[in-house]
């Protein structure tokens, strides 16, 4: 995973795309190298036209994709299913209306839009750069001296990206559902970030810029909402003639018969236990719990093994000038816990 950008940067907006002259055949080599990424990620006809079209897209698919996986483990960490999305289990997930499905798309589009908005105000992009919000309220006080995180460009990148509302099919418009729900927990999550400048501590100029929240926040909203998702059907609306997402049309033991909001996370199909190997996940056997606070849970009933293990870790650590940190080596004996088969 990329290191995340600073959304403070100095740019105007009107810098020059390349700071150092390129030969033609530098050109060509990385239109090639670009072009290759974009291949390799597998996109649809449109999206694949749109990664060649900016060289800094593929790059920022790729931290998008990095930055959602990592993100999904991390908060799926102490689960059943831990975001476990190699060889197949990924495809198979994707082809079902899960609940842990819509948290996909929901934190694939989230974490696409916050890269893509962090790519434009760092300069990454050819067709983007700083948001300079000229819809902050009390303008006429602020100088507007930042470079903010572009989520303007981002949400229609992404809009574009992903494509239009589908109509008829009900799984299609639930998991375009599911990715406004990414999108618009970014969007909720913008503050406006002000520095002051003026003699002996003075505020007589601040200059201000957006930034998106850290997106652990993100990950950890869209993990709330997932908790609370909602099971839906389908319904037509008389008005219009399309298709519209509803409760289930018979009333569902344990499951709510609420209308589903526009931030809420939605799916169609009960999720299996993920307990055991499957074509979703590689079950929980053998995977290390907390005893007190996940054994009983990941590992099914099932029981757990106790091993234990003598570590040796840095401890009492001192910084010493300059510049270093100074540790002990303290030993220590610990259990570590694992599910049983």
């Amino acid at each position: 995973m990329l290191v995340p950008l600073r959304s403070s940067c100095r740019l105007t907006g009107n810098e020059p795309l390349t700071i150092l002259p390129l030969t033609s055949e530098m050109e060509e080599a990385a239109v090639k190298a670009h072009y290759k990424v974009c291949d390799r990620l597998k996109l649809e006809k449109k999206q694949r036209r749109m990664c060649r079209r900016d060289p800094g897209v593929a790059e920022t698919l790729m931290e998008a994709i990095s930055m959602s996986a990592l993100e999904c483990q991390y908060q799926f960490r102490f689960e059943r299913w831990n975001c476990t999305l190699e060889g197949r289990y990924r495809a198979s997930l994707l082809k079902r209306g899960f609940k842990e499905t819509a948290f996909l798309y929901a934190i694939s589009s989230a974490g696409l839009t916050h890269a893509m908005a962090k790519a434009c105000s760092a300069g990454r992009m050819e067709r983007c750069t700083c948001d300079e919000a000229p819809d902050l309220e009390n303008r006429e006080a602020w100088q507007w001296g930042g470079c903010g995180d572009n989520l303007k460009y981002s949400n229609k990148f992404v809009k574009e990206f992903l494509g239009r509302k589908p109509n008829k099919d009900l799984r299609a418009r639930v998991d375009f559902h599911n990715n406004l729900v990414g999108m618009k927990v970014i969007k909720a999550g913008v503050e406006t970030t002000c520095k002051c400048h003026g003699v002996s501590g003075s505020c007589t100029v601040r200059t201000c810029w957006r930034q998106l929240s850290p997106f652990h926040e993100i990950g950890k909203q869209l993990k709330q909402k997932y908790e609370t998702s909602l099971k839906v059907g389908s319904t037509t609306n008389e008005a219009t003639g399309e298709g519209d997402i509803s409760p289930p049309k018979k009333s569902i033991p344990g499951h709510s018969d609420q209308i589903p909001r526009t931030t809420d996370l939605v799916y169609i199909d009960d999720s299996p236990s993920f307990c055991l190997m499957s074509r979703y996940s590689p079950g929980t056997s053998g995977r290390k719990c907390y005893k007190d606070k996940n054994c009983d849970s990941i590992c099914c009933g099932r029981g757990h093994n106790t091993q234990s293990r003598v570590v040796t870790r840095p401890c009492q650590c001192q910084v010493r000038w300059c510049c270093y940190v100074e540790c002990k080596q303290c030993t220590q004996r610990e259990e570590v816990y694992t599910c049983k088969d």
